[in-house]
């Protein structure tokens, strides 16, 4: 009796002709291989392709943005946006200083998996000081988390910020987890 039912239940089976097969293939096909004319001409970088990317304009001190890149796991790294002044002065940045405040952030170091010695920092805490020929100015945090790196590379090489801002070894701070 439950045969029965099962067989009278079931939809009658899709007649295989070749017209549908084709079909079938052709909607496949587009599913899985892109036309090459809607790829873009260059793979996307690493950047753009796992972090989102923030701009932070500074109202108070007009021409002082900077940017911020957050990866999904929360790591942030902050950075001079192209716009900041200290990268349109005459002769560019010729130190970075990261001893502000009552604490070195070069000398910090923070170990194991849950992050001992790592400095909180809130919103608009200094993380260093950019310095030109003629200024200097704070950069600032523009997000509450724990400061777990630093860009050591700009103590030696501060050129690095004047030449790639936009290269990996431009970015103020490499570690930032966000809270």
């Amino acid at each position: 009796m439950a045969e029965e039912s099962a067989t009278l239940d079931a939809p009658p089976p899709l007649e295989r002709s070749p017209q549908r097969e084709s079909a079938v293939d052709e909607e496949t096909r587009a599913l899985v291989v892109p036309d090459a004319g809607d790829l873009p001409p260059f793979p996307p970088s690493a950047v753009e392709a796992n972090f989102a990317r923030y701009f932070v304009a500074d109202f108070l001190n007009p021409g002082h943005d900077q940017y911020v890149y957050r990866h999904p796991n929360g790591l942030c790294v902050v950075g001079l946006a192209s716009a900041h002044i200290a990268l349109k002065e005459e002769g560019g940045i010729t130190a970075v200083d990261f001893n502000v405040g009552k604490s070195d952030r070069s000398e910090m170091k923070v170990t194991g998996k849950r992050k001992r010695n790592a400095q909180h920092l809130q919103e608009n805490s200094a993380l260093c000081k950019v310095c030109t020929s003629s200024n200097s100015f704070v950069v600032r945090c523009c997000v509450k988390g724990s400061l777990l790196e630093i860009n050591d590379r700009l103590i030696k090489q501060p050129d690095l910020l004047n030449t790639s801002w936009s290269d990996m070894y431009g970015h103020i701070v490499y570690s930032f987890l966000y809270q």
